[in-house]
């Protein structure tokens, strides 16, 4: 990445993460955790099964490779890859960034796998199932709230965020493309 990207991200980074309170870190912290929506995704993914049967149970398949390819690629192949520090982790970062709670998160950070894994979901939910549940592109507002809260904690640059959706993204679509090839009946109506 070409030294001023990284020198604008830099600096996006410092003004996003100096907006902080002590009741705004507790509330990141806590929506930086993915358990804390396994209620709501417990009931969406019961909605999904009732509605859809079979073909709801397909959509959660679907759900589940974006998962693990978005996960396998910004986790386990980009971030080793591309090695890019983490702020947290950043010498000439120390005593600038913001961090709660001692959380620093693992050492590199580029691609977001938060916001992979979570735009993923989104764009793979709303391409399946966006003429049946109005609602679904809820999911998006999700995502980037889910996703702001690393650049929050400080343990993600806005342009790991921001590639992490777009992978996450273009994931989903890949899936579904592949899903309409292969079985095009087990999706549900579009």
């Amino acid at each position: 990445m070409p030294d001023s990207l990284l020198s604008l991200d830099e600096r996006l980074l410092l003004f996003l993460n100096s907006f902080h309170a002590p009741w705004l870190d507790n509330l990141m912290f806590v929506l930086t955790n993915g358990k804390v929506y396994a209620p709501f995704f417990i009931v969406v993914i019961g909605l999904i099964i009732y509605r859809f049967r079979w073909k709801g149970a397909f959509v959660l398949l679907l759900v589940a490779l974006v998962i693990i390819l978005g996960d396998q690629l910004s986790s386990s192949l980009l971030k080793p890859l591309i090695g890019r520090l983490r702020p947290t982790h950043e010498p000439h970062l120390d005593g600038l960034i913001h961090i709660v709670n001692g959380y620093k998160g693992g050492l590199y950070s580029f691609v977001s796998s938060h916001a992979t894994n979570s735009f993923g979901i989104a764009a793979i939910l709303w391409l399946t199932l966006r003429k049946q549940f109005a609602w679904i592109g809820i999911f998006f507002a999700w995502a980037t709230l889910f996703s702001f809260t690393r650049i929050y904690l400080g343990v993600h640059y806005p342009g790991d965020v921001l590639c992490g959706a777009l992978l996450g993204t273009a994931i989903a679509y890949f899936i579904y493309w592949l899903a309409k090839k292969i079985k095009p009946d087990w999706l549900p109506q579009s």
